[in-house]
């Protein structure tokens, strides 16, 4: 519809301020931050590592959460975590493992067993007591507990006891029994410069460190030279002049004047 303007002249009709406009196009989604998760099972304390990755990755935050060891492959499974310290040993199909450090073992008892009175004991003098299945009693926890009743003994980590601490047991250092190991974990094919930052944080690598991703100088990518040769007819190459002009040539002999001495 057109309106009438004094002396004849016409515009188009303007909508009205509640009239409809066409739905603008949506904006792109950004990318949500990238957030490095670490899982790790109990007795191990990652609260060093967990430093040194602040103070050299500021700009990407570390979430670290505990789990148990029966499920320790469960959260690299699902995706819910990107590495994990896991105990040795475990079933590496699809991961990549760096073997850590090994574990002291260690024997507990109920407290005011025999044990407590040594430092240290032989598994070879322990054959005649009673172990207890930790696993079979839903973990390190309850099976302790069980411990301090009195109803056996238990072969853990050092670590592991000393996380759990329940009253009424005592530690004592085991000598001739297997250690474990304390191993970082990851899906291989996630590896990238962010997991790569934090193997060498573990592992003892400075920032300065030149196997370090975040010491690696920026590529800066080069500009293609421009084309020189142009699109003008081709100029016929130049041909080198063999011997310098000669100034005395075409002069006779003594045709030079001889300067007055």
């Amino acid at each position: 519809m057109l309106q009438g303007y004094p002396g004849g002249g016409y515009c188009e009709d303007v909508p009205a301020d509640n009239t409809p406009t066409p739905d603008a196009p949506a904006a792109p989604e950004e990318a949500a931050p990238r957030v490095l998760r670490i899982a790790y099972v109990a007795g191990v304390t990652p609260g060093k590592w967990i430093r040194r990755w602040e103070e050299r990755m500021p700009h990407i935050p570390l979430q670290a959460f505990m789990v148990d060891a029966d499920a320790q492959l469960g959260p690299l499974q699902d995706g819910s975590a990107d590495m994990g310290f896991v105990r040795l040993p475990i079933e590496r199909e699809g991961l990549s493992v760096i073997p850590l450090y090994e574990e002291q073992p260690v024997v507990v008892a109920a407290k005011g067993h025999e044990i407590s009175v040594f430092e240290e004991v032989p598994l070879a003098d322990l054959a005649e007591e009673s172990f207890l299945d930790v696993a079979g009693l839903g973990g390190p926890e309850a099976a302790l507990q069980v411990v301090a009743a009195g109803a056996g003994l238990v072969i853990l980590p050092m670590a592991v006891a000393r996380h759990f601490n329940v009253k009424d047991t005592v530690a004592r250092r085991l000598t001739g029994a297997d250690g474990t190991e304390i191993a970082l974990a990851w899906p291989t094919e996630a590896t990238d410069e962010v997991l790569e930052e934090f193997i060498g944080i573990v592992r003892g690598r400075t920032a300065q460190s030149s196997r370090q991703p975040s010491a690696q100088p920026e590529k800066v990518k080069k500009e293609p030279k421009p084309d020189r040769r142009g699109t003008g007819a081709k100029k016929a190459p130049k041909v080198a002049q063999r011997y310098a002009p000669n100034p005395d040539k075409g002069r006779g002999r003594g045709s030079r004047k001889k300067g007055k001495r």
